[in-house]
């Protein structure tokens, strides 16, 4: 659906602008944007290069480990279905941990493979479960320590302190995470007190 609202923006555009003979407006905006798209991903590339070595030099010193063993007790409460030694467990503390380091595009892959881990748990159902929905809420809030990828967006528009959204962002990722829990609990409790099926 998404593809076709973008479509008909584009195609209403082009046909206003013509209306009103801007196109040449048009075609230097489609260029400029294009050469800053190159620039801004060129800088991304380079700040997600450093942070992907970041986390593979944690991976091999055991880092990773440490970080999942801390938070596992907590995954596991908040995901009771799955089996404590579950590859789905393994795939939600990754996720969590690349998103909180604001590599959202790292984090992404990682997310897919937990919700294909959880769908086998659920039988291959296509209703979520409720393991499903809280990764979904959890994903969604995306609790952030370091907001690499807005960052690396400040430092190529020449901001003059790239780095002083950190505290903004955690705050908002923290009552966003805290509220995506508590909304999840509630349906999830309210269901059961109604004789719903997990």
């Amino acid at each position: 659906m998404i593809n076709y609202i973008w479509i008909a923006m584009t195609v209403i555009g082009l046909i206003f602008a013509a209306i009103n003979g801007r196109m040449d407006e048009v075609n230097e905006a489609i260029f400029q944007s294009a050469n800053e798209a190159v620039t801004l991903c060129i800088g991304l590339i380079s700040i997600l290069v450093f942070w992907l070595g970041i986390m593979r030099i944690a991976q091999e010193s055991g880092l990773l480990d440490k970080l999942s063993s801390l938070f596992k007790p907590l995954i596991v409460r908040l995901f009771p279905e799955v089996p404590k030694d579950h590859p789905a467990v393994g795939y939600i503390l990754s996720n969590i941990i690349a998103n909180m380091l604001g590599l959202g595009n790292a984090a992404t892959p990682l997310g897919i493979k937990a919700m294909e881990q959880l769908k086998q748990l659920n039988g291959g159902k296509t209703t979520a479960s409720r393991s499903m929905i809280t990764f979904l809420a959890l994903n969604t809030a995306g609790f952030t320590l370091i907001p690499t990828t807005v960052i690396a967006i400040r430092m190529n528009y020449d901001s003059a302190s790239p780095t002083e959204i950190v505290g903004p962002t955690l705050l908002a990722t923290v009552c966003a995470t805290v509220a995506a829990i508590t909304i999840d609990r509630f349906f999830y409790n309210r269901r059961m007190r109604k004789g719903g099926k997990k």
